[in-house]
């Protein structure tokens, strides 16, 4: 039997031809026609057509020369940074940072803004984007996504924040005005989501489809990944571990005032900086939350520092965050567990090790957890890795013709 000719074909394998080499190009630098032809198990004829296609497109250019035996230099040809430009931004309570990327993931701009004398988030939100880009030589034109990452829910539906419980001024309907303003796609995803993509990208999850980051800073929050793909919920809400009812902390039975969810109570900053001061590590008050998960990070620096003398206090900490991790744990059974942010980052592998033991004790599942892998701006990093993945789908995957 004969297979059957499925129209189109020669179409769709230059297609995954030239995606092939696009990728090859990003990962391994500059390389020559005769060696992507090698790379991919294309013929001398066929590498040589596909370079020539993406140079026209305006993905590839020649970086340079190879030397080699007799005859000409061979030409180097690399992905062109500049066909196109993603933005991310991290989003908190005092700040704004947003980061220019090229489309070979360097970032080229990046600016802070603080947002705590201001009304206006769709300004305070262009003005970012619009600096970033221009700190980057690229025009706002050429900025492909945007991918913002915030606190709180955001609707898998309609892509826009539905709760967020320290930025009062963001609201539904935010998404759509900063699409309008900005004239290119923008994307909202939950801080801690973001986190993950980075951990996963370039951290202790690395090569792990599945796992679960346990972020503990100024709140406490968790990520998905299940799959290497990120789990959202039905409503946004898959990670809301604050919100667990747990032993230890009155529950609050109106989520829509400002009272503290139970498991917050027990492992949020203020909490752990409750704990330390119980056991001798006290540290001056802080009103602001990125103050507030700074100090409580030092006072876990300074209990692991203390050696022995700190172990109690490590005790209570890893037992506290041990209830939410369990919870989790017994529902996903995930090989891995990360703990992230200021204080989980600060704990170390003191911290971890007493969680994995006392997750190990309570439950029948038996996670291996380690703190993050990333120390700087993990939430920017998955921004720009997640508008990164998709803006290269969008041009890569542009190049049949």
């Amino acid at each position: 039997m004969s297979a059957t000719r499925l129209p189109g074909t020669p179409r769709l394998l230059r297609a995954l031809n030239d995606r092939a080499a696009l990728e090859l190009l990003l990962e391994r630098g500059p390389l020559t026609r005769a060696r992507i032809g090698e790379l991919t198990g294309l013929s001398k004829v066929t590498a040589s057509q596909l370079v020539e296609r993406l140079e026209e497109r305006g993905l590839v250019a020649r970086v340079g020369e190879q030397a080699g035996g007799r005859g000409p230099n061979a030409q180097l040809y690399a992905v062109r940074p500049s066909s196109a430009y993603v933005v991310g931004v991290e989003v908190g309570a005092e700040r704004v940072v947003a980061a220019c990327a090229d489309i070979t993931g360097t970032v080229a701009g990046r600016v802070e803004q603080s947002t705590k004398d201001t009304d206006d988030p769709v300004g305070v939100v262009h003005n970012a984007v619009v600096q970033a880009a221009s700190s980057a030589g690229a025009e706002l034109s050429a900025v492909r996504r945007v991918v913002l990452g915030t606190p709180g829910l955001v609707d898998p539906q309609t892509g826009d924040i539905t709760f967020a419980f320290n930025l009062p001024r963001w609201h539904s309907g935010l998404l759509a005005a900063l699409r309008e303003d900005l004239d290119t796609p923008v994307v909202f995803e939950n801080d801690v989501n973001l986190a993950a993509v980075a951990e996963a990208q370039s951290g202790a999850a690395r090569g792990t489809a599945d796992f679960v980051l346990v972020w503990v800073d100024a709140g406490v929050g968790l990520a998905i990944m299940l799959g290497g793909r990120l789990h959202h919920g039905s409503s946004g809400a898959a990670g809301e571990i604050g919100y667990l009812p747990v032993p230890g902390a009155p529950i609050p039975r109106d989520v829509s005032k400002r009272a503290k969810p139970a498991f917050q109570q027990l492992v949020g900053a203020d909490a752990v900086r409750a704990v330390a001061a119980e056991h001798g590590f006290a540290s001056p008050e802080a009103a602001e939350q990125g103050v507030a998960a700074a100090r409580a990070a030092e006072v876990v620096r300074a209990a692991i520092a203390a050696g022995t003398a700190g172990g109690p206090m490590l005790d209570e900490l890893a037992r506290r965050l041990a209830l939410g991790v369990a919870s989790t744990c017994v529902v996903l059974d995930p090989p891995l567990v990360v703990l992230a942010g200021a204080v989980g980052q600060a704990g170390g592998a003191a911290l971890a090790e007493r969680v994995q033991h006392e997750v190990a004790a309570i439950t029948l599942v038996r996670p291996r957890v380690v703190t993050t892998g990333l120390t700087e701006e993990p939430i920017l990093r998955g921004a720009l890795r997640t508008a990164l993945d998709a803006v290269r789908d969008e041009v890569f995957g542009s190049t049949v013709g």
